[in-house]
């Protein structure tokens, strides 16, 4: 099978992440790396062996052995950056948040659809084996039916008060924990639970400046969320409490909680310095205390490095390099990326009105055409 040369954009999380995924998976090779300063971009190349290095986005596009490129620059950039590669005729990998509101994702959608590329969504806790083993045990219905879901996702990242303000700090460039870790959460909830019917949320930002290294250290406003409490009620009428923040000192991690009248499952970590790692799954009967479950051989990663991120990433990569394959693309695509964009619009629209929301229908949604 042929390999996939790709241009890696981003080199923050491209470069810890992409990168090192991409040159390890057997079908794609990295070819070229795009840095707006020249200088950081050579280094980069130099460093990972990459041949062609760019501070020019339009001449990067240009190489015509690019086959597809992967985006992973701050969001306020998705949207320029994602339709000009689809425009050049490339397949897109997008991480998260899509862009900054679902109405521009909608348009990268219908864009990709009318080009006939494939665009993947690097929603990566679909490919964690312990979050696998709870998609099928919900699919055996263990839990019977579901009374209650309860979310947790509490860490320290943003809690030092000290941390340098940059474009994670301003909501008009896409900063804030609802886009860095919600828009993971609101695409599991669809795809473990179903759609959402519903949602009020309070959104608030707990520290309200921070320094800005490029500016001699001076105390610049922060108006991004660090902090956000959801409640959430899918289509079949069950309630999902959701909370999350990045501020939390001694935060219990990310766990999720499942009530049934049959029984009870619950996943979780509590490891804060790696997202990725210490997953496990308790399971119980109904009046059974929680046991864990041991994780298949046939789910388990096939190697596990020290960064948690990159297995998962490169299971996502398996999944783009298929859908390049069948030239279609598949789950999760786009599509779902839509999704989880639509939701973080309506959580920020409820916080902001103080009131809750209706959410429509996702294949509707994204099938009207707005008038311009």
């Amino acid at each position: 099978m042929s390999t996939v040369h790709v241009a890696v954009i981003g080199t923050g999380f491209g470069k810890a992440v992409h990168i090192p995924g991409l040159k390890h998976h057997s079908r794609t090779e990295v070819i070229a790396v795009y840095n707006r300063d020249l200088e950081k971009s050579k280094a980069i190349a130099d460093s990972y062996q990459i041949p062609y290095y760019f501070d020019n986005f339009e001449k990067l596009l240009s190489l015509r052995e690019i086959d597809a490129v992967s985006l992973s620059t701050p969001p306020f950039l998705h949207y320029k950056m994602g339709k000009q590669i689809l425009e050049a005729g490339k397949h897109l990998l997008l991480e998260k948040p899509m862009a900054m509101s679902a109405q521009e994702a909608k348009e990268l959608y219908h864009l990709a659809q009318q080009k006939e590329l494939v665009v993947t969504t690097d929603f990566e806790f679909r490919y964690v084996p312990a979050w696998q083993l709870l998609s099928e045990y919900l699919q055996q219905n263990y839990v019977g039916r579901i009374r209650l879901i309860k979310i947790d996702w509490l860490v320290a990242s943003r809690a030092n008060p000290e941390l340098a303000w940059n474009w994670y700090s301003r909501r008009n460039q896409g900063g804030g924990v609802l886009g860095a870790i919600g828009s993971h959460s609101f695409d599991y909830i669809h795809w473990l639970f179903g759609p959402v019917k519903r949602l009020s949320a309070q959104i608030v930002c707990a520290i309200k400046e921070r320094p800005d290294p490029k500016d001699n250290n001076k105390f610049k406003p922060v108006n991004t969320d660090d902090t956000c409490l959801l409640m959430l009620e899918l289509d079949d009428g069950i309630p999902c409490q959701v909370s999350l923040s990045s501020v939390t000192y001694n935060g219990r991690g990310h766990w999720v909680e499942v009530y049934g009248d049959r029984g009870t499952l619950v996943l979780g970590s509590d490891n804060l310095k790696d997202y990725v790692h210490g997953f496990h799954l308790q399971a119980a009967p109904a009046g059974q205390p929680l046991t864990e479950v041991e994780i298949p051989k046939r789910l388990a990663f096939s190697e596990v490095f020290a960064d948690g991120r990159l297995a998962p990433f490169i299971r996502v990569l398996d999944r783009w390099v298929e859908s390049i394959d069948q030239g279609k693309s598949l789950t999760p695509s786009l599509y779902e990326g839509v999704y989880s964009q639509l939701i973080m619009d309506l959580a920020y629209e409820a916080s902001d009105k103080n009131c809750s929301v209706d959410v429509p229908n996702l294949e509707q949604y994204i099938d009207f055409i707005d008038v311009k």
